[in-house]
């Protein structure tokens, strides 16, 4: 069994820290490929290496001094070598490289991406594991996109025949030759792509949370966790905020059918939870939901107009207005004489005046408005569909809680249902609803 082992920035924040992740690679000889990403924050209100690398570039690009910001990123590695007996100088020469290159502009990828780099030099010389340097294994193609192809081949051809390895996680190589990023949580990807190419069984991600939990714990009060969640699921539960692994990662590992288990670095005994391609029936959540998520922020555009449904192109044409102004929707439910488009407000401002001027003059409407303050909650679980009366408990629990319904928008799969309800009502819906299906089922 071959198993591919991520490590988020709180599981290295610090020696300790560290000394607890080897631990954890070395209980297990499976645990081959190690993916780690820059120290985070150590307490509340520290900062992460990325940031002081950001910051520190940002200097450098104006032409000012950076020896000091540099010297204190520098501390953050010594402080970890110090805690873990190992030589202080062991990342000298990449520090001068490091100035060298700032001073030269390599750009604010490049500068990002240290973190990770040298967290994964220093990892690997304490466990007396290889190192792979990212950027000679993954490739982005002109557009900024993956080259999958590439990664795939030339990551398998270097991994093969090293028993052990540390693979920095967030970065790689641009179609330009410099050190391109991924987007911020980008080692959840570089796992993926790693675990994809070497055909792993499992790909582990560590992180400070035990898995999943079917609901936030900021709105509802210890949420259980949940125990196994498909691909499809987690994708619709990620999409509506829920947020323990990079969306993106989800796609390497998918198509090649292999499962990912959320770990906890500081409890790991724990079990986590498994991603799968599918559930039987056996794995399956014991509750008829999976998940509960959301976010605020939305609003509606309502257009009326009586025989709407007769006219050929009219959504067509709102869209098209949508459109021109680069606004993308959320989800767009009708009936035969209204139309409703949920998109977030954000994507309104500037444009609201002329956005519903050109709708009157395109569609002429018979009223149109838009209502602002909106939040979507999103019920997830591959059992809804093998349940009766799930929207209608969901409903029922809903109107006893006093919370007004704005939107229902229900897909053809039966996987999730959304539901629009104003921000006011917001956390109430996710607690009402997470009672009437969990609280409830486990009392």
């Amino acid at each position: 069994m071959m198993k591919v082992v991520k490590f988020g920035g709180s599981s290295l924040a610090d020696a300790g820290q560290i000394q607890k992740a080897a631990a954890i690679i070395k209980a297990e000889a499976d645990r081959r490929y190690v993916v780690p990403s820059a120290p985070g924050k150590r307490f509340k209100d520290d900062i992460k290496v990325t940031d002081m690398l950001y910051q520190c570039y940002a200097l450098a690009e104006k032409g000012e001094a950076f020896a000091t910001q540099l010297a204190a990123i520098k501390d953050r590695y010594v402080s970890i070598l110090n805690g873990l007996s190992m030589p202080e100088t062991l990342l000298d020469e990449e520090f001068v490289t490091i100035g060298e290159n700032f001073r030269k502009r390599f750009g604010s990828d490049y500068a990002a991406s240290r973190g990770e780099y040298l967290n994964g030099k220093l990892i690997a010389a304490y466990l007396g594991f290889a190192f792979v340097d990212a950027a000679e294994v993954i490739f982005f193609q002109e557009d900024g996109t993956l080259n999958r192809e590439k990664t795939a081949q030339t990551m398998r051809e270097r991994l093969t025949g090293l028993d052990y390895a540390v693979v920095p996680g967030f970065y790689g190589c641009g179609a330009d030759g410099y050190v391109k990023t991924f987007s911020r949580g980008g080692s959840d990807v570089t796992g993926s792509i790693v675990a994809g190419a070497m055909k792993a069984d499992l790909y582990e991600n560590w992180t400070d949370v035990s898995g999943f939990l079917v609901a936030d714990p900021r709105i509802v009060e210890n949420p259980v966790g949940i125990r196994t969640i498909t691909y499809t699921e987690l994708r619709e539960l990620s999409y509506m905020g829920a947020s323990v692994l990079h969306e993106e990662a989800i796609f390497p590992v998918r198509s090649a059918g292999i499962p990912i288990n959320i770990r906890n670095t500081n409890d790991p005994s724990a079990p986590g939870t498994m991603i799968v391609p599918e559930c039987n029936a056996d794995d399956c959540s014991t509750y008829t939901i999976t998940g509960i998520a959301g976010k605020k922020h939305f609003s509606i555009i309502n257009i009326h107009k009586d025989k709407m449904n007769s006219e050929v192109g009219f959504c067509r044409d709102v869209l098209d207005v949508l459109a021109s102004h680069n606004i993308s929707i959320e989800h767009m439910p009708s009936s035969i004489d209204a139309m409703t488009v949920i998109l977030e407000t954000a994507q309104l401002e500037g444009k609201r005046e002329q956005i519903m001027t050109e709708l009157r003059k395109r569609v002429n409407p018979d009223t149109l408005e838009i209502e602002d303050g909106i939040a979507l909650m999103a019920v997830v679980g591959h059992g809804m569909y093998r349940t009766r009366g799930v929207a209608a408990r969901i409903f029922a629990a809903l109107a006893h809680a006093r919370v007004n319904v704005k939107m229902i928008d229900q897909g053809s799969s039966e996987l999730n249902i959304i539901v629009g309800v104003t921000e006011e009502d917001f956390e109430q819906a996710i607690r009402c609803v997470y009672d009437m299906f969990v609280k409830s089922a486990s009392e």
